[in-house]
């Protein structure tokens, strides 16, 4: 017995000798006609009978001995491929990706490396694909040290962000790019925008992001400067572990003891209230005057917050938390793989000096070029954002087959609190300003919840089978102002402070309620075909989507009767104090009044269906010139329900957009050589109003004393885009581009000031637009110069736009009558939203050997109109934020697991400006915020 368990100990110390002196060599084989994974490719050792072939995914795994060994990748019809020098170490996984040619039998040998240069992968992608776009590589992104993809994605040539989190392409505006999420559209946490938050979505979770800039087929017609397909990991080959901790001080505005705060709920730590914002009665309550039912009248008045002014607190530092996990798992010869990622953010913004104005030409005087003040607010504002972001994907992959499920929620609590000096012009012309102060305690709480089912299948063992893919997206998102509480005083000549409805509004309290329903569906077919002797392929496919958006307002107002001595002071917390509520007994104090509170013509609900179907080709003329034509069909209707003039106009799920177009695309890519391409493309693209644009809703910002108006004419825009673009590729991630672009747009929609109303804007089709303009990039490595110098790149990529906007009668002749003396009126004007130019540049030095990485990154956009102006309202401009930023990487261990990340912010301290500009007057702030530089470290462990 004792022999037989000294054999068991030695054979399975033998097994375990052997199994620790293996390692693996995987990877992707992709087909390089058509840039798509390759499926049932050979790949053989040499010199051996060992080997293995791509599964359904172009993925292969093979378990090898120790040792240097060379792979053979063959398949009919296509180049056969050598890697030499793999080398194979015990527990060790080589990734090992090759691109396989046509139009050769010839045998290929390449020398490879042990890491994969997904840099260099992107830029294949790149290279290969039949529309133009620009890649930014997991590899990429980790250089910049970019925390989130906003940080990341502007460095693609003709990208910038705005605000921090919105992506433009081209300089065009939001309307115009379109987010989409593995290929699928996802709303953002804002649903009047195009694309979702940036930086919502950490760095870590990221393949890469796709930004495509022209069109073809299969994808959605309602984009114009670029869509941004944000493409997450698959899930790993071998066990993938990683936790990060970071944390971020600005001087500005941490540890500041002048921060303004308020309290809230114990959940809002979590980005979510747990119901102590609630709206304490009910909707449809009865408010009685203070004459009827008066113990209902005190009883109601008593259940709303009395907590109204900002409270001053030291403010904390930025912080933020995540992990991911990803493996996968043999089931019989089948595969089951995951991958599951959480992030926290918590972040604190104070700006000390916000200001917002509202400026207005002189109308009864055109010699008077100055502008005068209608509304001049300044102040302080503390805001706690936090962003909870959660994503669990599984897949499960058989020969021909792969099933994937995607589940992705983010939660997001924002607390803000500020008090404000105001001066408001009564009659808005700049005369009869009463000063205010203004007490401002908001929350608003956003989610959105995308499930993302998907499969692929091949439907035969043909090498030129039929495949089929199908998504299925249901996402639903919501965005709750919750207790929104506003308290403006008036204050006298002698400095004491009262409630004068006339001229600074009611004290408030608002509960806005959105919630909205995306159900998106779609399913491709493509297949290889032989045409003109050489392979072709044809893709086939329709998709269709549905959304429902229901947007309510409930406001309360309030009032005192008789004596306001409590309040002189100017404490608003005395306002609800229950001593100084109206009672019957004194007749006197504050009462809720019976004012708007559900008011139907603030409330909508909007409709939208969507259907597209499609049909492209893709072929090449000869061995250089490869053609894609296509056509996608959409139809698009849009149906509303709500009121307006007072309740006597009413919409019952009416129709009031009923479209239905062709979009056809050309794309032609000519070869000059294996790393050099000519391009150009044709495509007919559209941008739609948002369920708020298209609408009679009335949405008031009770801080600012902006309001927002529907239009429920505004009409779909329609753009026919060109494009030229010469690029050429290096080797390590070089490259070099310059295109050229042209659009025509009809019927632009534009956000715009209402007539002689310098705090109500609106929506229009305000006449016809064209904007064209070249980009240029290049990514150098300075090798050239010194071989010491190989680690250092040089990035930078330049657009120059120009638009033109060919103004209607109606804005052409209003602007004329709003002239100043001595001003020329141009029948042309910039497109509102369009930037002149975007400059990114980047120097960044990276020793993988050493695990040391570090670069210094610029970003800059051109002043861009903002707001179209009207008659006697000036136009708003953005002014350049000027961001210089700093980053540095340092990985430690043996296997480098360790790495801590050193980021330096906004070095050049900008601010973010945009200002009324007039003819020959002084520019006038619109908004300004100061955000300050910060400074960020971050640890990442890799398990």
């Amino acid at each position: 017995m004792k022999n037989t368990q000294n054999i068991l100990v030695f054979v399975l110390f033998l097994v375990g000798c052997f199994a620790f002196s293996q390692g693996k060599v995987t990877g992707t084989v992709i087909d390089g006609e058509f840039n798509e994974p390759m499926a049932f490719a050979n790949i053989l050792v040499k010199g051996t009978t060992t080997g293995t072939t791509s599964d359904f995914d172009g993925k292969y795994e093979l378990e090898l001995d120790e040792g240097t060994y060379t792979l053979v990748f063959s398949f009919v019809g296509y180049n056969t491929k050598e890697i030499t020098d793999i080398v194979v170490t015990s527990g060790s996984s080589v990734i090992v990706d090759v691109v396989l040619e046509t139009n050769s039998l010839d045998t290929v040998v390449i020398t490879t490396s042990t890491k994969r240069n997904t840099e260099s992968a992107v830029l294949n992608l790149q290279k290969k694909s039949v529309v133009v776009l620009d890649g930014l590589s997991a590899q990429a992104i980790q250089s910049t040290g970019a925390g989130n993809v906003a940080s990341a994605v502007k460095s693609v040539p003709g990208v910038s962000i705005q605000g921090g989190k919105y992506v433009y392409v081209r300089g065009l505006g939001d309307r115009y790019t379109k987010s989409i999420l593995n290929g699928v559209d996802i709303p953002g946490l804002d649903p009047d925008r195009n694309t979702i938050q940036m930086d919502l979505f950490p760095t870590n979770i990221l393949d890469n992001v796709i930004v495509l800039k022209s069109a073809s087929a299969e994808y959605p017609a309602d984009f114009t400067g670029g869509i941004v397909d944000i493409v997450t990991k698959d899930y790993p080959s071998r066990p993938e572990y990683s936790i990060s901790l970071g944390s971020g001080y600005n001087p500005d505005m941490h540890f500041n003891n002048q921060y303004l705060t308020s309290s809230g709920s114990d959940t809002d730590i979590l980005g979510f209230d747990d119901g102590t914002r609630n709206l304490p009665i009910n909707r449809y309550q009865p408010i009685p005057s203070t004459s009827e039912n008066k113990l209902l009248l005190t009883s109601l008045t008593n259940r709303f917050a009395k907590e109204l002014r900002a409270k001053q607190e030291t403010s904390g530092m930025n912080f933020d938390f995540g992990f991911t996990l990803g493996n996968q798992y043999d089931v019989g010869d089948d595969k089951l793989g995951y991958l599951a990622s959480f992030s926290y953010k918590n972040n604190t913004t104070f700006y000390e000096n916000r200001v917002d104005g509202a400026y207005i030409k002189n109308p009864l005087d055109r010699s008077v070029n100055e502008l005068l003040a209608s509304l001049d607010s300044q102040g302080s504002e503390g805001i706690n954002n936090v962003i909870l972001n959660g994503m669990l994907g599984v897949a499960y992959k058989t020969d021909k087959s792969k099933f994937r499920v995607n589940l992705l929620h983010i939660q997001n609590g924002e607390s803000t609190a500020g008090f404000f000096n105001q001066n408001i012009s009564q009659d808005g012309t700049g005369g009869g300003f009463e000063p205010l102060t203004k007490n401002s305690i908001t929350y608003t709480e956003r989610s959105i919840t995308n499930l993302l089912l998907s499969g692929q299948h091949r439907l035969s063992d043909d090498e030129n089978a039929l495949n089929f893919e199908w998504k299925l997206s249901p996402t639903f998102s919501k965005v709750m102002d919750k207790g929104h509480r506003i308290t403006p005083l008036q204050q006298s000549d002698n400095g004491d402070s009262f409630l004068s409805p006339s001229a600074s509004t009611f004290p408030i309290q608002l509960w806005r309620n959105l919630l909205e329903e995306s159900w998106a569906g779609k399913a491709d077919f493509d297949k290889t075909i032989d045409l003109f002797g050489r392979p072709a392929k044809i893709k086939f496919g329709g998709a269709y989507t549905y959304k429902f958006r229901d947007f309510s307002i409930d406001d309360y107002t309030f009032n005192i009767q008789g004596d306001q001595s409590f309040i002189a002071n100017g404490d608003v917390d005395n306002l609800l104090d229950s001593d100084n509520i109206w009672n019957p007994t004194t007749d006197a104090g504050t009462y809720l009044i019976s004012i708007d509170v559900f008011n139907p013509i603030d409330a909508y609900e909007g409709e939208q269906h969507i259907g597209a179907t499609y049909f492209s080709t893709e072929f090449n003329i000869n061995d250089n010139l490869k053609t894609v034509l296509g056509l996608r069909t959409e139809f698009f209707n849009s149906f509303y329900t709500g009121t307006r003039d007072n309740n006597t106009i009413f919409f019952n799920r009416d129709l009031i957009l009923d479209e239905f177009d062709f979009f056809p695309s050309a794309n032609l890519i000519y070869a000059l050589n294996d790393n050099s391409n000519l391009r150009t493309s044709y495509s007919r693209t559209t941008a739609r109003p948002s369920f708020k644009e298209a609408s009679v809703s009335q949405i008031f910002d009770p801080i600012t004393n902006r309001l927002f108006i529907g239009n429920i004419d505004v009409v779909p825009t329609y753009v026919n885009n060109f494009d030229l673009r010469y690029e050429r590729f290096g080797d390590n991630g070089q490259m070099f581009a310059v295109s050229g672009f042209y659009k025509d747009f009809t019927d632009p929609i534009e956000q715009v000031f209402f007539l002689n109303a310098p705090t109500q804007l609106t929506v229009g089709n305000l006449g016809d637009a064209i904007v064209y303009g070249a980009e240029f990039e290049i990514r150098q490595r300075l090798g050239f110069i010194s071989e010491d110098l190989d680690n250092l790149k040089f990035n930078a990529n330049v657009s120059v736009i120009k638009s033109e906007l060919s103004m209607s009668d109606d804005e052409f002749e209003g602007r004329q009558r709003g002239a100043r003396d001595g001003e020329t009126i141009d029948r042309k004007r910039d497109l509102q939203g369009q930037a002149p130019y975007l400059i990114n540049v980047g120097l960044n030095y990276n020793d993988s050997d050493k695990g040391f990485r570090t670069g210094l990154f610029y970003n800059v956009q051109g002043e861009t109109l903002e707001v179209v102006g009207i008659r006697e309202v000036p136009d708003v401009y953005t002014k350049p934020f000027n961001s210089l930023n700093f980053t540095l990487n340092k990985a430690f261990g043996e296997q480098k697991r360790s790495s801590i990340d050193l980021k330096v912010n906004n070095i050049l301290n900008s601010t973010r400006l945009s200002e009324y500009v007039s003819f020959r007057a002084q520019d006038q702030v619109f908004t300004l915020r100061e955000p300050g530089t910060e400074i960020s470290l971050g640890y990442t462990f890799k398990f």
